[in-house]
């Protein structure tokens, strides 16, 4: 995994920019507990990894990811800059390697790791998030009743 390396004035730049309750985040989180569904909200899940969870359904061991567009480098929507296109270029792949490793260690520890791009539908991203809760209890129930 490449290492990127933000120079000090970059990096309190970037610290201005909250990481969550984005727009996108927001709305599943609203849909989802009108739906009656409880989480919890940007949790860290492993002492391997640093990454936190957008939402965390500890029990299920379901953890979803909002991402966004432009910094998780989305096929469909990203247009990197005509400034330091290279460089654009090299971070942002060097997220996308970042959350595929993520992924595989949360993977590896038991988690279903479930990502959602911000510009899917937000009725479609919680029906999804909705069966994979649903297929879990199925499985708890059949396991206790065993």
């Amino acid at each position: 995994m490449q290492h990127w390396e933000a120079t000090d004035a970059r990096r309190r730049h970037m610290a201005r920019f909250g990481r969550r309750d984005t727009a996108p985040e927001l709305a599943l989180r609203r849909t989802l507990h009108a739906r009656g569904l409880r989480f919890f909200v940007d949790r860290r899940l492993s002492t391997a990894t640093r990454c936190r969870a957008d939402l965390v359904f500890p029990r299920a061991r379901i953890a979803v990811f909002v991402d966004g567009c432009f910094w998780h480098y989305c096929d469909e929507h990203t247009h990197l800059p005509k400034a330091n296109a290279e460089l654009w270029r090299a971070k942002l792949l060097a997220n996308r390697q970042r959350d595929a490793h993520h992924d595989a260690v949360l993977r590896r520890e038991g988690w279903k790791v479930l990502r959602v791009w911000e510009h899917e539908v937000v009725e479609e991203a919680a029906d999804r998030v909705e069966r994979e809760l649903d297929l879990w209890r199925r499985i708890a129930t059949n396991t206790r009743a065993s």
